[in-house]
């Protein structure tokens, strides 16, 4: 009777503990099966296959374009004269499109390629003149930013918005104090007296000096130049105006350097009298942003390692 009994108890148990399996083995088959789901539409997200249907719906009716101008100017960068053109050019060529805003929000950054910014803004414009050209600065467009904001036929801020900054500069660093201190020489051989151009571990030449700042200063009236020619008579005669300063909005809109306030929905609204908007600014592609994610984290791993090193 014991061994019957415990023959059946047994039994009872591996049921359990084979139900038991079983059961575990179902749910995670189920989360492995939601895990994989949730990756697939993070995917579809990241790659546009789903979530903008109403931005297509959107594009296919009379809107308004907008293309941002977001961060530091720079070539090679996430904001550039070719990412930025891409944008506007598929804008004004959109057929829908009652008129383009430029959203700027932007310190500034390489003179040249604002310069190349705005002079393919101007051929768009001459190449779609029925298409009206808006810039919207939201926090602040200074320097090279407002080297392309210029090309609009109105220039709309907040009225805490920073513009200006016309102006250029080129920084560095001199260490010779600090070299002759620590008792190191620098051996700076050149073929060209001017090969060695501003090097920060030599004395300073003044000749140098006189052509950095003579090339400064022939930037800086390209600069001048392109600011008059956008904005004209709006300007008012300010010394200051173009000496680098940053101004407010409302400050801004007293110097000529902003025609009204405004933001891009109100611009849209009241200005195109058009207030579907559609966004075309070029979207980095899936595998541009992984390998953008993966050069953070390397960058993140060496720097961590270094500071763990240096302690």
């Amino acid at each position: 009777m014991n061994e019957a009994f415990e023959r059946s108890v047994l039994q009872d148990v591996l049921t359990a503990s084979l139900k038991e399996q079983r059961r575990a083995r179902r749910w995670g088959i189920f989360f492995k099966l939601l895990t994989f789901s949730y990756l697939i539409i993070i995917l579809a997200l990241v790659m546009g296959w789903i979530g903008n249907r109403d931005g297509d719906k959107l594009a296919n009716q009379a809107h308004t374009a907008v293309v941002d101008l977001q961060g530091t100017i720079a070539a090679g960068g996430e904001t550039n004269s070719a990412l930025v053109v891409d944008g506007l050019k598929a804008a004004f060529e959109d057929k829908n499109t009652k008129a383009v805003i430029l959203r700027a929000n932007s310190p500034g950054g390489s003179p040249v390629q604002a310069g190349m910014m705005h002079d393919e803004i101007q051929r768009l414009k001459k190449l779609h003149p029925q298409t009206p050209f808006y810039v919207v600065i939201e926090d602040i467009c200074a320097s090279g930013c407002y080297y392309a904001a210029v090309t609009g036929n109105k220039i709309f801020s907040d009225k805490a918005s920073i513009v200006g900054s016309i102006g250029v500069l080129m920084d560095g660093f001199g260490f010779t104090g600090v070299m002759e201190k620590v008792g190191v020489e620098r051996r700076l051989l050149t073929a060209g007296t001017n090969k060695g151009f501003l090097d920060p571990f030599s004395p300073q030449s003044p000749e140098q000096k006189d052509r950095a700042m003579g090339m400064l200063n022939e930037i800086h009236q390209q600069f001048i130049n392109v600011v008059k020619t956008g904005r004209g008579k709006k300007l008012a005669d300010n010394p200051d105006l173009f000496s680098g300063l940053v101004w407010s909005g409302e400050a801004g809109m007293k110097l000529g350097l902003v025609d009204a306030f405004g933001s891009v929905d109100s611009v849209a609204r009241d200005i195109v009298k058009v207030d579907n908007i559609v966004d075309f600014t070029p979207q980095p592609s899936f595998s541009d942003r992984i390998a953008r994610q993966l050069g953070v984290a390397a960058a993140t791993t060496l720097s961590s390692q270094l500071n763990m090193q240096l302690k």
